[in-house]
């Protein structure tokens, strides 16, 4: 389980998600995402939008409540809070493990908080 968690953190990082070939290799060939805006994402699409470099960006996501179950030999569910920018979400990843090593297959993204009471 915790590789599944450095690899969530990882993709966090501002440094790892402008590398394409960094997401590449901590994404499942067969990842799929649901952002917080409603938009759905496979592997080639999200790496568009992570490798954008935004220069006035503070850094990587403030993480609370990191938790995680073992779903299946191979399986494992996370879930927890990041806050960036003044904005909060709650997360949910499954990352399974591969020949390749552990990989995310699914992510999904919802606004909480003072922020999602805004929209």
């Amino acid at each position: 389980m915790r590789a599944a968690v450095e690899g969530e953190l990882r993709l966090l990082e501002p440094g790892v998600r402008a590398s394409p070939d960094a997401v590449t290799a901590l994404l499942d060939p067969e990842f799929t995402e649901f952002g917080a805006s409603g938009r759905r994402y496979d592997r080639t699409s999200v790496l568009a939008v992570t490798s954008a470099v935004d220069e006035s960006d503070p850094g990587p996501s403030a993480v609370t409540g990191m938790s995680g179950v073992l779903l299946a030999p191979g399986l494992v569910h996370l879930t927890y809070t990041s806050e960036r920018n003044g904005r909060r979400f709650r997360r949910s990843s499954l990352w399974r493990r591969s020949d390749a090593g552990w990989r995310m297959y699914f992510h999904q993204g919802t606004p909480a908080g003072p922020a999602a009471a805004q929209r």
